[in-house]
């Protein structure tokens, strides 16, 4: 019977993994530090425009990537259901907060935890719209949230 050697083990213990934990996307020190509500706007754009703007996107950090749709209260199941299939999950888990002035649709936010660069925000983006499209909704935008942290100084 062989032994095992265990000789490691107590440091890994003590000492933890060098992963940092993943970002939790109910932290309540989260703020908006990237935006479009723009059709129009590139990604690209959006994000350079949050690298030189305070607060700071900070590229090399995760961050919650939100989509906002208005979709037929009757499709809100079907959105959430597929987009959980990427790691997408509602905003509000109890259900859409606002409502329509005729009551027929509602506001969903989506959001998942990503690295955040212009090439995936723009599929995701693509992705989400098609999602709305097909539930007889539409996107009015997506924005990105990130821990608060203090300005770089100046001159930096």
């Amino acid at each position: 019977m062989r032994s095992r050697d265990n000789s490691t083990g107590w440091l890994r213990r003590l000492f933890g993994s060098r992963q940092p934990a993943p970002l939790d996307q109910d932290r309540p020190d989260l703020v908006v530090v990237a935006s479009s509500f723009d059709d129009v706007e590139a990604c690209s754009t959006a994000l350079d425009r949050a690298a030189a703007e305070d607060p700071r996107w900070d590229a090399d950090a995760e961050a919650v990537l939100r989509h906002h749709l208005r979709l037929p209260a009757s499709s809100v199941a079907d959105a959430v259901s597929i987009a959980a299939q990427d790691g997408y999950r509602p905003q509000d888990p109890d259900g859409p907060a606002s409502a329509g002035e005729d009551g027929a649709t509602v506001g969903l936010v989506l959001q998942r935890v990503q690295i955040l660069d212009a090439l995936h925000c723009s599929q995701e983006r693509s992705r989400m719209a098609g999602l709305a499209q097909r539930l007889g909704g539409s996107v009015d935008g997506w924005d990105a949230t990130q821990p608060a942290r203090e300005s770089d100084p100046p001159g930096d």
